[in-house]
């Protein structure tokens, strides 16, 4: 009898890697640590279990998962570095080996996650999908199991969320044409599978991956699968004819927004679903407070992103750094603030030049005399007097025995506002005052001592 699991001993050549340990058992197959003989490197090695090994269909799905991984260039689905058969007939794949976390273990941690931080992973998802969409990929198992959080400071929230186990993703433009999903055979995670595949459809597209994302957000943000029935029978019959209840019904602080593309994305014909991932991503960056970004383009055989009209997030209530500024922020609020204190120098520079050419001295100007005003020349301080407030209709507080100067012109009709004046009376040896502004001029007043 066939051993249900491959055995493996540490330091046994599979491929061009020596396996070092065992990692873990999945549903059909093992996964070694193995590090490649020459260069050193790390990786995951999957190796497809001996019972499961002789079935040409089941094998040729797991190679189907490394020709379609290694067809899709995007940093949210994991790299394939080889793959083939063993020496003793088994199949395996060798993957990048990943640090991080998976998101069931996450979920099943937390109990619901962060409304920004479940939505920023999803929105990141959905980017990588639709790398593998445009390459007529879709995987059709989506689930947390299958989502790996990993360590990646070049993205907002700091983690980014891997794609796995693309074991069972139909090519839609495989080239040898022949690789087809066995009809009446259903396929996938019946938590978080769409109606067609329930209903074991031979035509799956992109958007049953939708629906299956809309399953896995509602576990982030509530802890729970839409459809929660004990048998496998029971949630395939709700999700071909129960609708999908409100998220807020388990979180009431979800807004409603959410609840809007939760409730799009698990509509039971795939028609009222969004119609790409790109989509999806747009309405959640919508619900993010973030400029819309655009969709990929494809130039030649590789999807490219347009780089030129993303832009940098905005922070709202939605994000887990709520009332902070990113690291995209601060720079930029730092360069602007920059130019304005510049401008006010600049300014302020060209106002001191302005005042000191038309003085013609170093001194700042003094301002000019209001309209309506008499020059007034006050004595030097000395002692305080307290001069009462003059009616409107009241002479210049002027010395009667002090004329003023034969050069000084006719003041106009004026009224006086009332106000308080202090003055002091001159020192005994002065004569004359001093010029009546610092703008050189010779006018003064003779006060007649």
């Amino acid at each position: 009898m066939l051993p249900s699991s491959p055995v493996l001993s540490d330091g046994e050549l599979i491929g061009a890697y020596k396996v070092r340990s065992k990692i873990g058992n999945g549903g059909m197959g093992t996964v070694y640590l193995g590090e490649h003989a020459l260069l050193g490197r790390k990786a995951a090695i999957k190796v497809l279990n001996p019972s499961v090994s002789g079935d040409e269909e089941v094998v040729q799905r797991f190679f189907n998962e490394a020709r379609a991984v290694t067809q899709i260039s995007d940093p949210g689905i994991v790299q394939v570095f080889d793959y083939g058969l063993h020496t003793d007939g088994s199949a395996f794949i060798v993957m990048e080996l990943l640090e991080g976390v998976p998101l069931d273990e996450r979920i099943r941690t937390l109990g619901r996650m962060e409304i920004g931080e479940a939505l920023q992973l999803v929105r990141m998802a959905c980017t990588s999908l639709a790398a593998a969409h445009l390459k007529g990929i879709v995987h059709r198992d989506l689930k947390p199991e299958n989502l790996f959080i990993v360590t990646d400071p070049a993205v907002l929230g700091g983690e980014r969320a891997k794609i796995l186990d693309f074991g069972i993703a139909k090519l839609s433009r495989d080239d040898s044409g022949t690789l087809r999903t066995r009809t009446g055979f259903v396929m996938g995670s019946p938590v978080y599978m769409s109606p067609e595949q329930c209903r074991a459809t031979a035509e799956v597209d992109p958007r049953s991956d939708i629906y299956s994302l809309g399953c896995v957000m509602f576990s982030m943000l509530t802890g729970r699968p839409p459809f929660d029935e004990a048998s496998a029978a029971e949630l395939i019959a709700a999700h071909l004819r129960e609708p999908a209840p409100l998220a807020s019904k388990f979180r009431p602080e979800l807004p409603p927004e959410i609840d809007e593309i939760l409730d799009r994305c698990l509509a039971k014909h795939p028609d009222d679903r969004y119609s790409s991932m790109v989509d999806l991503a747009g309405a959640i960056d919508a619900a993010l407070g973030q400029p819309v970004r655009t969709a990929p383009v494809v130039r030649g055989s590789m999807p490219v992103i347009n780089t030129g009209a993303i832009r940098s997030s905005t922070v709202t209530t939605l994000s887990r750094a709520s009332g902070q500024l990113t690291a995209i922020e601060r720079p930029r609020r730092a360069w602007l603030i920059g130019i304005v204190v510049a401008g006010i120098a600049m300014g302020a520079g060209v106002v001191i030049l302005v005042q000191r050419g038309a003085s013609g001295s170093e001194q700042p100007a003094k301002p000019p005399p209001p309209p309506n005003s008499v020059p007034l020349a006050l004595p030097p301080a000395d002692a305080a007097v307290l001069v009462d407030a003059l009616p409107p209709d009241a002479a210049p507080p002027l010395d009667a025995a002090a004329p003023v100067d034969a050069g000084v012109p006719d003041a106009p009709t004026r009224s006086i506002v009332p106000h308080t004046v202090i003055r002091k009376p001159p020192p005994a040896e002065s004569t004359h005052a001093k010029p009546l502004t610092g703008s050189g001029s010779s006018t003064r007043v003779d006060r007649g001592d």
